[in-house]
């Protein structure tokens, strides 16, 4: 035989005995046995391709990880709160802690699950499930009745693999652990639940407690039962095992005020009807007339009030580090942590408000959730940015009343310097018009008592002729018109006034200011000095206001000259006109400002003469400012002081000033 024929033998013979070998793979098997009826050479190149396949493959199923089994054995079908949610983080946390992946088998063997069956059939169904199958790697069991099955039956359950009693009371666990066994235990402390009841409510006399017909809670009723003899003495306990849900929610609707409901764990109830944890509390706290309390986390925020709790995250995580372990090969007997006990109470807000229980009862270090946000808290950006905008907002509202109640100030103020001005600036000056007066009147007055006696002298002598009389009766009435207007002057210089602003000339005022005063300056030999400018000042003013403003300078520079040798006494009064405005200055040769009355010379009250009422300058300045001016002062490095009076011009004053051909 050549040897390509015995090489095609072979190759048909390796086909048959793989295809053969490999019945558990069927694409493979399909492909071996499609590869018989192919020619040699075309079967031979197959074999080559799928032998290097195979090669492909080991290769990559030796790089990926192995996949570690877990079978977990549940307690309760779903519907419990407790087992439900410690399975789910179980499972996350499990998945973020180990480094292979996991394949996690669930089974329920649970009176609930599998309703009348023989627990020796849960056994053979659990043999069956992985008799083709690799054998778990770890085993984990959820609640009480669940390690109770897989400790009674574990040399029939994988005796080799390790087993893990999870979230399991410790009351399941009178039997010590065997060296392939280890368990995350908790101790749930219904007697502390009561004693918080006491203590929020201490008016309480009967506690309902919530614990199903099934099996399990058969066993809680009995535990419980023996555990709460210790409260006879204050508490009548009712059960609800025999009663059904709808019984239940009309019991708890009729409850009287001194009761209080413990929910410990429901699944059937009398009927044999199942229900699910989530619904059964619903219904409770919508129907209670009483709180509802309970020993686990997962009924806080669903209507218990709370209390010291048994946390279940926590919980669950231990239970996920402990199998991590487990899987890693390290042994049962070396994993064991100490039992799970209650956490810090926890309160629900809403509860304590809903049944009036008030945070002082409380004990020290409780936690209270679910409060109703605040404004502040829930808005706390809006508030903070409507109350910026707010405070801005009064700032300007306020800064714009001040502005104009000052501004409403002043103007009252100015009004009331004006007066002031007027009035008091007529009595300061009372002794210069006294003066002026005496000296004005006594030249006509005179002169018509010597043209009386003349004229009676004639009269007794029979010489006076027509003509004679008529002319001293001529001069006596010149001299009564004359005294006339003086007084006239006077007495409108004493009169109220208000400002009337009107074209005067300022010259006008300067020379009859200076009038007023003459007669007083040369009875303390004081030389005045008048240096007016050629052209008039004309302005619009208040003829009245404006002398008196003059006439008050000059009898303030008489007064700073008392000092002054009488030879060195000069007050110069000189003029300045301008296109927009002009200049009056009063200039004395006295001793100067006081330098303790810089920045204050025209405060009110402030005088440095003795017999002064410190007013006369604020009435200068007011009577300035009523014109849109302005006043300055300073001292002559030679002696003296100079006031300075600066008044805008008006357009008509301006064309009543300019020169009479000006276009």
């Amino acid at each position: 035989m050549d040897s390509a024929r015995l090489w095609r033998r072979v190759i048909v013979a390796v086909s048959f005995a793989v295809g053969d070998l490999l019945p558990d793979i069927p694409a493979l098997r399909i492909t071996c046995r499609a590869l018989r009826l192919l020619t040699p050479r075309a079967r031979g190149l197959g074999w080559v391709v799928l032998a290097g396949g195979l090669v492909l493959g080991a290769t990559s199923s030796q790089a990926q990880p192995a996949v570690r089994q877990v079978l977990m054995l549940q307690s309760l079908d779903r519907g419990n709160l407790t087992l439900d949610h410690f399975i789910g983080n179980f499972r996350v946390e499990l998945d973020q802690r180990t480094e292979h992946p996991v394949n996690l088998v669930q089974l329920v063997v649970g009176p609930t699950g599998f309703v009348g069956a023989p627990e020796q059939a849960i056994v053979d169904f659990i043999q069956s499930t992985f008799a083709n199958r690799p054998k778990p790697d770890l085993i984990v069991t959820t609640g009480g009745p669940a390690a109770t099955f897989a400790r009674k039956y574990r040399r029939q359950l994988f005796p080799e693999v390790p087993l893990l009693l999870a979230s399991v009371d410790q009351r399941f666990l009178r039997d010590p652990l065997g060296d392939n066994e280890t368990a995350v235990a908790v101790m749930n402390d219904y007697s502390r639940v009561v004693e918080e009841i006491l203590q929020l409510r201490p008016q309480t006399r009967r506690v309902f407690t919530v614990t199903g017909s099934g099996q399990l809670g058969q066993f809680w009723h009995r535990e419980l039962e023996a555990q709460f003899k210790r409260f006879g003495d204050r508490l009548t306990f009712d059960w609800s095992d025999d009663l059904s849900f709808a019984e239940i929610l009309r019991r708890c609707a009729s409850l009287p005020s001194d009761t209080a409901i413990l929910y410990v764990l429901f699944g059937t109830d009398a009927a044999g009807a199942a229900y699910a944890d989530e619904r059964v509390f619903a219904d409770l706290h919508a129907a209670a007339t009483v709180p509802i309390f309970g020993a686990q986390s997962v009924y806080l925020g669903r209507g218990a009030v709370g209390g010291s709790m048994m946390p279940i995250d926590p919980l669950s995580a231990r239970t996920a580090e402990m199998a991590v372990r487990l899987l890693n090969g390290e042994p049962p007997k070396n994993v064991r942590v100490p039992v799970q006990s209650i956490a810090p109470p926890v309160f629900d807000w809403r509860e304590l408000q809903r049944w009036g229980i008030a945070e002082t009862r409380l004990a020290p270090g409780s936690v209270v959730l679910y409060r109703a946000p605040s404004l502040w808290t829930e808005y706390r950006t809006i508030v903070q940015i409507a109350a910026g905008v707010l405070i801005v907002q009064s700032l300007l509202i306020a800064g714009l009343l001040y502005q104009r109640r000052a501004r409403r100030r002043a103007e009252i103020e100015s009004g009331r310097n004006l007066s002031l001005a007027a009035d008091a600036g007529r009595r300061q000056t009372m002794a210069a018009l006294t003066n002026s007066i005496t000296h004005e009147l006594g030249q006509p007055l005179s002169a018509m008592i010597q043209n009386t006696k003349a004229l009676q002298m004639m009269i007794g002598a029979n010489r006076a002729s027509a003509d004679t009389i008529g002319e001293i009766v001529s001069d006596i009435q010149r001299q009564g018109v004359q005294a006339a207007q003086i007084i006239d002057r006077h007495r409108a210089m004493l009169r109220g006034h208000q400002i009337d602003k009107q074209p005067i000339d300022l010259h006008a005022v300067i020379r009859e200011g200076l009038a007023m005063v003459a007669h007083d300056l040369r009875s303390r030999g004081i030389d005045g000095i008048v240096e007016m400018s050629a052209d008039p000042c004309i302005i619009n003013g208040d003829q009245i206001l404006l002398r008196q403003v003059l006439v008050n300078l000059v009898v303030n520079a008489a007064d700073a000259m008392a000092a002054t040798p009488p030879g060195k006494r000069r007050v110069t009064v000189r003029s300045e006109c301008g296109t927009a405005d002009v200049r009056i200055s009063v200039s004395d040769t006295g001793t100067g400002l006081p330098a303790q009355l810089e920045g204050h010379l025209f405060a009110p009250f402030l005088t440095t003469k003795s017999q002064g009422l410190g007013i006369g300058l604020t009435i200068v300045r007011t009577i300035v400012d009523a014109h849109g001016g302005a006043i300055e002062a300073h001292n002559h490095p030679e002696g003296g002081a100079t006031f300075t009076v600066t008044l805008p011009r008006s357009g008509a004053a301006a064309m009543l000033a300019a020169p009479r051909g000006a276009a």
